[in-house]
């Protein structure tokens, strides 16, 4: 899994809407140094154009982008919502944790998303990283379902 930065992590941030929250994860993967500033409403146009499929499971949704010129180097963010969003998703909204994924090839970014996949297979986790206090306690449930 990538690494994890405590810059990349933003914990019961406050979001109007969809959109901020996935524009607060862009922000967490700028201040991690993975992205430029222009990756955020990248991610944002993604899902103005392809819909809430972001959205993979109750309460988590995973922001991302193809790989571009704004992508400095592979890099995930974590951002909790301290009031959930409706991202408009029939069954998974609304949501609490946003995931910000950055890659620099198609094939990492196949290969990022299965390893989450995994990860997220325990609903328990997402509750768990919603509920954390700390950047530690991020990575904490992240780790513990490997």
């Amino acid at each position: 899994m990538l690494d994890l930065p405590d810059a990349a992590i933003l914990l019961h941030a406050s979001a109007a809407d969809w959109r901020g929250a996935v524009l607060l994860a862009g922000t967490a993967l700028e201040a991690a140094g993975c992205v430029t500033a222009e990756y955020g409403p990248r991610m944002v146009a993604m899902v103005e154009q392809f819909g809430a499929y972001i959205v993979i499971a109750p309460g988590l949704a995973l922001a991302h982008a193809r790989p571009g010129d704004d992508v400095l180097k592979a890099g995930m963010s974590v951002v909790t919502l301290a009031e959930p969003v409706v991202f408009g998703h029939p069954y998974n909204d609304p949501v609490s944790v946003v995931l910000g994924l950055a890659v620099l090839t198609a094939d990492e970014h196949v290969g990022e998303i299965a390893e989450l996949a995994n990860v997220f297979n325990d609903q328990s986790v997402i509750e768990r990283i919603a509920a954390a206090t700390s950047a530690a306690g991020v990575r904490a449930a992240l780790g513990a379902a490997r």
